[in-house]
């Protein structure tokens, strides 16, 4: 049982969802620290980066994210059944060099259809040694995570420091990069994903106060996406700041503001009247022509200020999905899920568009509402027959997000992925389509996103349809669905489920003594 004492703090959560970022101490012995290091240097100078392996090359990094401080981080912001993604990776920066496939300003690659605001994914960046800067840590960019454009010399550089067992907790989507090692020594960086399973509950920090108070030291403003994101964790919905009453001039000095040459009056004119909640309704039109704005926070600043003003800005964001581009409609699915309930019937209507990826951003959002959305089941569901891998991906990850009725969700996620790994052999359209040039670390978009969504959703439902369909995918070409299934196995708990998983890890256990120099 995990002592609340090592739950973050309210001040924390909101420092993270701000800034996409924490850093945080892992205090554990020395000569812990040092006998990984010292394993990981011999892993690196005689048998290569070992990729994903590197747990099972060197074990003793399991010590390391089972502390309670590490727990407690991940506990606090992904909640208590978070899981360890089977992407991890030793980053190693030597003396003059940027760390290879780093060195320049990005975000990770995405393992769900498109990046959540909403923390279902975050990482950490652990040293098991003393980190200065001149060692070249990974530099981060503080309050970027929500940003899909680059901010180049308009974002502060920082970079995190400090003794063994630092480790930085950032925001999925946080843009960062490998700094330059001007040192003499070798600078090691353990990266370990973290995926949710469910949507909050409760919220699963040391919750006190309500308010979310933002520090005054944020890089940008962005109160409205801040209060979805905080609401979500706490599992509230976002309501009106209690202004009933505005005055007709203020309005028209903000309608003015919106129109202003200036990004940053534009963007906080958007924020206030989002404050406002049905106060600001009747600037919906004004907001909605803000979402193809050329400076992204200010779009940002629009859509969920339409989210959170009720009816009218509903309806507007519904519109801007139906006809806008494909940047603004991508920015209105961002409002939308701050909404609420209220445009439901408005997505399920959108899942008939002649579009593709309007179908796909409205089962999307669908999914961001979670248990919200099961009046939308039926049609989801329906629309799996849907000609496009994208949209037919996107519910299916939603169905697993929005849970109930289970006994209706389950065998259509057990249909998908069982279809998708008998495709995988055949050389059919289908097929081909399965692998895309955005995520090619996936060899199988649709099984891969089945089997994380029946790793959310199959207790809920007969565990033996599940068990039997999780076995024939454990087959599977594509590593991530193996790995996938395997923790769904275990989470099944059955006495049919752990007999599969153990004969699957007799043919598939990894010797961390075994490498290129052994002998036996």
């Amino acid at each position: 049982m995990l002592n609340s004492e090592y739950l973050l703090t309210d001040e924390q959560m909101i420092e993270f969802i701000s800034k996409g970022f924490l850093v945080l101490q892992n205090d554990l012995p020395e000569q812990l620290h040092q006998d990984v290091m010292n394993k990981i240097y011999y892993v690196m100078h005689e048998e290569g980066n070992p990729g994903n392996n590197i747990l099972p090359r060197v074990p003793e990094i399991q010590q390391l994210f089972e502390t309670s401080t590490v727990k407690g981080a991940l506990t606090s912001v992904l909640g208590p059944d978070y899981y360890m993604h089977p992407h991890r990776h030793c980053h190693y920066n030597q003396p003059g060099n940027q760390t290879p496939g780093g060195g320049q300003w990005h975000k990770d690659g995405y393992w769900s259809s498109m990046r959540s605001h909403r923390p279902w994914w975050a990482m950490i960046f652990y040293y098991t040694h003393d980190i200065t800067e001149d060692l070249g840590p990974t530099a981060i960019m503080p309050g970027t995570q929500y940003y899909e454009k680059f901010l180049g010399d308009k974002g502060e550089t920082l970079l995190p420091t400090g003794k063994a067992g630092t480790m930085v907790l950032v925001h999925f989507d946080l843009w960062h990069k490998a700094s330059l090692n001007v040192s003499k020594f070798d600078r090691y960086m353990l990266k370990f994903q973290f995926a949710r399973l469910k949507e909050p509950e409760y919220p699963s920090w040391n919750h006190k106060s309500k308010d979310m108070v933002v520090p005054e030291d944020v890089p940008f403003v962005h109160s409205n996406l801040w209060q979805d994101v905080w609401d979500w964790l706490r599992s509230e919905k976002t309501k009106s700041t209690g202004i009933k009453m505005v005055d007709d001039s203020d309005l028209s000095q903000l309608k003015a503001e919106l129109n202003a040459e200036d990004a940053f009056v534009r963007g906080r004119a958007a924020d206030q009247i989002g404050l406002m909640g049905e106060a600001g309704a009747s600037l919906a039109s004004e907001l909605g022509r803000l979402l193809s704005d050329t400076v992204e926070g200010v779009a940002l600043n629009a859509a969920y200020a339409l989210g959170h003003i009720g009816q009218l800005g509903a309806q507007e964001l519904l519109d801007q999905l139906a006809v806008g581009s494909n940047l603004i409609s991508k920015r209105a699915a961002y409002g939308l899920q701050g909404a609420g309930s209220i445009v439901i019937p408005g997505l399920i209507e959108t899942l008939h568009h002649k579009e593709e990826k309007k179908r796909a951003l409205a089962a999307f959002v669908l999914g961001m509402l979670g248990s919200h959305a099961r009046e939308a089941v039926p049609t989801l569901i329906k629309s799996l027959k849907d000609e496009s891998q994208l949209v037919r991906r996107n519910i299916i990850e939603s169905l697993g997000m929005i849970v109930h009725p289970a006994d209706h969700i389950v065998p259509e996620l057990v249909k998908a992925l069982e279809e998708s790994v008998l495709e995988e052999s055949s050389n059919s359209a289908k097929s081909r389509e399965l692998n895309d040039i955005n995520q090619p670390y996936i060899i199988n978009k649709i099984g891969y996103t089945a089997a994380l969504s029946l790793l959310r959703t199959g207790k809920e439902d007969s565990a033996n349809i599940v068990v039997q369909s999780l076995e024939r995918a454990l087959n599977s070409k594509d590593r991530y669905i193996r790995a996938y299934v395997a923790e769904a196995l275990s989470h099944l708990r059955t006495e049919d489920s752990i007999d599969v998983l153990i004969r699957f890890c007799r043919s598939s256990r990894w010797c961390a003594d075994t490498h290129k120099a052994s002998t036996f």
